[in-house]
């Protein structure tokens, strides 16, 4: 059945076939080569291994819901909040994602195993609502859709964690989560990609706030080999307010890509963005963001920076960074930024005792203070440091 935005399986199958594969010649992939990476290889089924629940945030939770290949488990949820298996006619699904870019299509066509959140008007949630979404199987694919909607007035958090049953584990994870926040509503939001390293991961997540509401968000990236994590905040009506706040670390051969859009559609809007990562060994990531700003979107103040450490010579970020204004009473800023390690700091910490793989940690952590301090969720912010700090070697 297709939703109300006209956005049927078949239609999304139709679309995925029509839309070329991206490739290097492609504005948003110059930086990302998908050659070797064919989404049909990736066809295994199967049961789903055995998950347990071990996410990578030790925090206490008001519903839980886990996701793999093989379907979708509540284990529990707070009365009056909708918690459930996400219908196929709702009339918001498609409303943000659509079916015009190629992964968002393959997922249109192909996801079957989706969930929806819906806190009603004026509901304060005290804990989070936590998903899982797990890839388990060998050579399997995993399409997961959630769509999100924050009645007028609510107040809540979701937290979502993308992961692997093995760290060798070789799939393809395809995501779609559309956030809703109505008048009034503040959703904190938290994203973390913590798959194995042979997993392709692509992933589009798309947030609409209305008048006087306010989306906090989370994205924290440290798994999968190689693939695209869209990111779009659409501030809809006055006094909208969104921030975004990211840390990756990628080593070996990973690849993290992030395309990131704020799109200030109304007066007296505000966005602030601030991603920052750190790479060793022959890691690789690409960082592209675009403020837009349209004509009435008058008293807009939008700010967004992208700043990578480099721990190895091998190691390499582009940043992108982008402004389109078409208001003419606004304030835009942005910034870039790539630095290796500062190696008399290195040297000042050795020379007091700490070994190197100490030292490194501790400027790791250092570099990422700034971010970590944005998020206001005590566990997360740890659980985020924490995780940061153990991709540095003993």
């Amino acid at each position: 059945m297709a939703s109300a935005t006209g956005l049927s399986h078949a239609e999304g199958a139709a679309r995925y076939a029509e839309l070329p594969a991206p490739t290097l010649k492609d504005e948003a992939w110059r930086f990302t080569d998908l050659a070797g990476f064919d989404p049909a290889a990736f066809a295994a089924t199967g049961p789903a291994a055995a998950v347990t629940h071990d996410p990578l945030l030790d925090i206490a939770v008001a519903a839980l819901a886990t996701v793999t290949e093989t379907g979708l488990i509540v284990e529990r949820a707070p009365a009056g909040i909708t918690f459930a298996p996400l219908p196929p006619d709702h009339a918001l699904l498609g409303s943000l994602v659509g079916a015009d870019e190629k992964f968002a299509a393959h997922n249109a066509a192909l996801w079957t195993h989706g969930l929806l959140v819906h806190v009603p008007q004026g509901v304060v949630l005290d804990a989070p609502l936590y998903v899982k979404v797990v890839n388990t199987i060998e050579g399997g694919s995993l399409f997961f859709r959630m769509l999100v909607i924050a009645d007028p007035g609510s107040r809540f958090t979701l937290i979502e964690e993308y992961s692997s049953t093995s760290p060798q584990l070789s799939s393809y994870s395809n995501a779609v989560v559309e956030l809703v926040v109505e008048q009034g509503a503040r959703l904190e939001y938290v994203s973390i990609q913590n798959l194995s390293q042979q997993t392709w991961h692509f992933a589009s997540h798309h947030g609409k706030v209305g008048r006087d509401a306010e989306l906090d968000w989370v994205a924290g990236g440290f798994g999968s080999k190689k693939g695209k994590v869209r990111i779009q905040n659409d501030l809809a009506a006055p006094g909208a307010t969104s921030r975004v706040t990211g840390a990756y670390f990628a080593d070996g051969t990973q690849h993290l890509d992030y395309d990131t859009f704020q799109e200030h559609i109304a007066p007296n809007t505000t966005s602030d963005f601030a991603f920052k990562g750190a790479l060793r060994d022959e890691a690789r990531t690409v960082w592209r963001g675009m403020i837009r700003v349209e004509k009435d979107a008058q008293k807009t103040d939008a700010y967004q920076q992208n700043r990578n450490l480099l721990l190895s010579k091998t190691a390499h970020a582009d940043s992108i960074p982008g402004l389109e204004i078409m208001a003419n009473d606004v304030r835009c800023t942005h910034g870039a930024t790539l630095g290796q390690v500062d190696r008399d700091m290195l040297f000042y910490l050795m020379a007091r005792g700490l070994s190197r793989h100490e030292a490194e940690r501790m400027i790791v952590r250092g570099f990422f203070q700034d971010v970590l301090d944005r998020i206001e969720i005590e566990h997360v912010r740890n659980a985020l440091g924490d995780a940061l700090e153990a991709r540095i070697p003993h």
